[in-house]
């Protein structure tokens, strides 16, 4: 009596040729390994490999790592449909091109041969997300910032129309000044945020990053003359870039030299291109006083905004909101003590055909 074929030597599932022709990505996957075995068309577009190429990679080539499930994370859940809890979720991935994109993931229980396998319907939810935290980012603004400035004006004119007022009229005048400011700055962020929503991918350039980088370096040493702003290039790379680029770089540049303490701060920029990922990594150091984690967790797409954490300015979600648009990432890490390093991830690019020199 012969023995039947192991799960490994049986046929595995293939999708039928009518799933080409739908608007969402389709994966079969094997739930133990989470390997995909199937894909339609969508899907390899979207993720930017071909079926053969989708069969032979781990899921970590796709993932992005970032505010969402990693790898043991999906194989999780994909185990979890198998045994018939079908899952819902968010997941950042990474394309080929090195580019991240939002999407919503529902797994579904798809047996073949008496062998579970799990179905992926994947559906690409990125200028969803974008217009999410736009939303967000306004409720912050309006609750906190222009709120906030608002009673300050209020307050100190009421003060310069008082027969009796305590503060002198240039104390008022200065507090006033200074609140008007801050809300002119908060203007231009929201401009800023306002050209990425509504910039085309048919106006992007490709330059060599470190001639775009050493372009806003030189803009912005010629407004803090006392400032030091060295910009090293260990590996030559290419990206392709609008004015968000400029804007986010401009900001973290700018951020380095005015909440310095001492009169002539030296900020370092270096260009390379990331151990991890292959993409082009733009580090910049300061030698500022850390940035505050209430700052930093406003970024955070997952966190619940309270009085507590709501970020008291635009130009961080400015420089995130640009790079994203980029298809890229923003990260930091602020130091125990002192300084500040701001990675800029973006998806690398070959240098323009027969002109090595393009910039």
């Amino acid at each position: 009596m012969s023995k039947g074929r192991s799960p490994a030597d049986r046929p595995t599932p293939q999708l039928p040729t009518a799933f080409n022709d739908l608007d969402i990505g389709i994966a079969v996957h094997e739930p133990r390994t989470g390997r995909i075995v199937d894909a339609n068309d969508a899907l390899e577009r979207l993720y930017g490999y071909t079926t053969p190429e989708l069969q032979t990679r781990a899921i970590a080539t796709f993932s992005a790592n970032t505010y969402g499930d990693g790898q043991q994370a999906i194989t999780r859940r994909l185990r979890a449909t198998a045994e018939g809890c079908p899952q819902t979720f968010e997941w950042r991935i990474k394309r080929s091109d090195g580019q991240l994109r939002w999407v919503e993931i529902t797994f579904t229980h798809y047996p073949h041969n008496g062998i579970p396998y799990v179905l992926a319907e994947v559906t690409d939810i990125t200028d969803y997300k974008h217009n999410d935290r736009r939303v967000s980012l306004l409720q912050r603004v309006l609750r906190h910032n222009l709120r906030n400035e608002i009673s300050v004006v209020e307050g100190f004119a009421d003060q310069l129309t008082d027969p009796a007022p305590t503060p002198t009229i240039d104390t008022c005048a200065e507090k006033i000044t200074t609140s008007a400011r801050k809300l002119a700055r908060v203007a231009e962020s929201m401009k800023q945020i306002e050209a990425t929503i509504t910039s085309e991918a048919a106006t992007r350039s490709r330059r060599s990053v470190k001639t775009a980088v050493g372009d806003i370096a030189d803009d912005v040493r010629a407004a803090y003359p006392a400032a030091t702003i060295n910009v090293i290039e260990t590996t030559p790379l290419w990206i392709e870039i609008d004015e968000a680029f400029g804007y986010a770089i401009r900001h973290a540049l700018e951020n380095g030299v005015e909440h310095a303490e001492c009169a002539a701060p030296t900020v370092r920029v270096e260009i390379d291109e990331s151990p991890n990922t292959g993409r082009v990594e733009i580090r910049i150091d300061d030698e500022n006083p850390p940035i505050p984690p209430m700052e930093l967790c406003a970024l955070d797409d997952h966190q619940a905004t309270t009085p507590t954490c709501h970020g008291s300015g635009c130009g961080l979600f400015v420089m995130k909101w640009c790079l994203e648009s980029l298809g890229g990432e923003l990260r930091i890490e602020p130091a125990n003590d002192r300084g500040n390093s701001v990675y800029v991830y973006l998806p690398p690019q070959s240098p323009p055909e027969g002109d090595v020199t393009y910039s």
